[in-house]
């Protein structure tokens, strides 16, 4: 049985293709079209689904979208007459409803294809239900509290469950017009980035200052006894006017989301290019510190009403990796399982497992554990392009490679690391990197100067054998995506400065053998060098979505000063 699962006019449009309830592939459409969190329709990834699998559309059985317009209807009619919606905001609605119910309409253009060739039944899932399913499904769990947050899907922001076997029951929701998401995000705009998916500027920001505005921000989004909260309306404009969103080009742009009021209660809106003040940063501070108060007061509550030791957390807050880092500490949860797309993207897999298991009640597979489900690119094909461009090249043996590597490395060099399938998921995971010796104190400027040319008080990130994480971190849980923040051990910092944060934390990547055998490999190799079994890590890109073929790695590499080019055994040096 294959199940094709889609996220589609919405960011972080993606595909996905089950076969017997087991990932084949995933992956987002951005990293075909090149733009970051491309919305729309994911002909492209679903077409690499395909291809991927040998099959065409009409060997598809089913189709899952994470998105369903009937949900919450009657709720969505009376908040448009209770707040006096204007027409244009209820017809923009109607209009995108519209595609997210034409989804063989679009198959048909995409494969230019008659409507009626096309046999696969077309199953709408919930928004928060696809999330939750991407986390619990996917978990080792037999039972388990799930929680779902984000900014909005199909009118709801949150949703708690319990899931047991391959079934889970939702506990309770929030609606819009309350929505934590929403709530982070109006600061990150209020704070001068106002880019979609900027509110990582704002996390990373939170470590400089100190959090003097916690009474300020209990104005603006208020406790509930039944374990939530509340947003003071007058601080939001959507709850009048709607969140005004743009999809044109492929490229999500919010609009505005504050009001007057913030001005009131705080300074003047920081515009985008003014430099960032004391003010600002002791903001971002307090935001952080309480979107965690937030996440981990509606945790307590479902925990106590579920008696659950085990937590899936998922949607785009559960990208907060510096939140999920506290959450066993702050909670009595005692395990917690993330999927490495927690975010929409991640709602591609999510709907598909909830038609495998929820509605087929098909038994559960295995954890996965695993985020590479990308595109690939065989040696052969990657000689065959070099030798096309007429661009110098070696090949090595494996045990060469990582000599060579790990050497360059320990010299001071940074490279571009290309390797087997990409990763699914925001975060580049040892197989579409950059990678440094976490040991030099100058790596940051480096790399901004070299290839990132991004925010000074953006940290670096720690890739570290699994089997190390204890020595360094003091927190002792695995951390497969890239998806929590730790606290580094103090006697550790001037070993690690390059991926030691201002606050003394990292976000790291425990590499596991099994899973990522080459890059485990070149770590440990490095390790032997230079005494260190981490290495810094970030994507491989340039203010782009992360490559996703030879040809982009290529392009990267020569159009900064990366000083090598490793894809699979080939080492590309200027």
């Amino acid at each position: 049985m294959y199940i094709l699962g889609i996220n589609a006019f919405h960011g972080d449009s993606s595909a996905c293709l089950l076969k017997d309830g087991k990932v084949l592939c995933a992956t987002e459409e951005e990293r075909f079209i090149r733009v970051k969190h491309w919305a729309g329709f994911p002909s492209e990834a679903i077409k690499f689904c395909l291809e991927d699998e040998g099959i065409s559309i009409q060997q598809v059985d089913h189709i899952t979208i994470s998105r369903d317009p009937k949900a919450n209807f009657f709720k969505k009619v009376l908040h448009s007459l209770k707040n006096l919606i204007s027409i244009s905001t209820i017809w923009n609605r109607l209009t995108h409803a519209k595609k997210v119910s034409s989804v063989k309409r679009e198959l048909s253009k995409t494969f230019n294809l008659p409507e009626s060739s096309i046999k696969a039944e077309v199953h709408n899932i919930e928004h928060h239900r696809s999330h939750i399913a991407s986390s619990f499904f996917a978990s080792r769990f037999d039972k388990s509290a799930i929680l779902s947050i984000d900014g909005f899907g199909d009118f709801t922001s949150t949703m708690t469950a319990i899931g047991k076997g391959n079934k889970f029951e939702v506990l309770d929701e929030v609606n819009y017009p309350h929505s934590l998401g929403v709530f982070y995000s109006t600061v990150t705009q209020f704070l001068g980035f106002p880019n979609y998916g900027d509110e990582y500027k704002v996390m990373g920001l939170a470590s400089y200052g100190e959090a003097k505005y916690l009474k300020e921000l209990e104005q603006i989004l208020t406790f509930t006894d039944d374990g939530f909260f509340k947003l003071n309306k007058k601080y939001f404009k959507h709850f009048k006017e709607g969140v005004t969103m743009s999809w044109e080009g492929g490229s999500p742009i919010i609009g505005s989301l504050f009001t007057s009021e913030w001005e009131k209660l705080f300074k003047k809106a920081r515009e985008q290019n003014d430099e960032l003040e004391k003010f600002h940063i002791d903001l971002a501070t307090s935001v952080q510190k309480f979107t965690e108060k937030v996440i981990f007061h509606m945790l307590n509550h479902l925990q106590k009403k579920t008696g659950c030791e085990n937590i899936c957390i998922t949607g785009g807050v559960a990208q907060n990796s510096v939140a999920n880092g506290k959450i066993l500490e702050s909670t009595n949860f005692k395990n917690i399982y993330i999927p490495s797309a927690g975010h929409d993207a991640g709602t591609s897999i999510g709907s598909a497992l909830y038609l495998y298991n929820q509605i087929l009640g098909k038994e559960r597979l295995e954890e996965i554990t695993s985020a590479y489900f990308g595109k690939k690119s065989s040696q052969e094909e990657i000689v065959k392009f070099l030798d096309k461009e007429s661009v110098k090249y070696k090949i090595y043996s494996d045990e060469d490679l990582y000599e060579k590597v790990s050497d360059k490395l320990v010299d001071g060099g940074v490279v571009g690391w290309f390797q087997g399938r990409a990763e699914f998921g925001p975060r580049a995971l040892g197989h579409r990197s950059i990678i440094v010796d976490p040991r030099r104190k100058d790596a940051k400027d480096l790399l901004n100067d070299k290839i990132k040319r991004r925010e000074s008080f953006r940290p670096f990130a720690p890739s570290i054998l699994k089997e190390a994480v204890s020595d360094y971190f003091v927190q002792k849980d695995t951390v497969p995506f890239m998806e929590k923040v730790f606290d580094i051990k103090k006697e550790k910092y001037d070993e690690i400065p390059a991926v030691t944060h201002v606050d003394g934390t990292g976000r790291l990547q425990s590499v596991d053998n099994e899973i990522s055998p080459r890059y485990h490999k070149l770590i440990s190799k490095f390790a032997e060098k230079s005494g260190v079994p981490i290495l810094l890590n970030t994507s491989f890109n340039e203010n782009e979505p992360i490559v996703n073929t030879p040809e982009e790695a290529l392009s990267c590499f020569l159009r900064t000063k990366m000083d090598m080019l490793v894809m699979e055994n080939i080492i590309v040096e200027r």
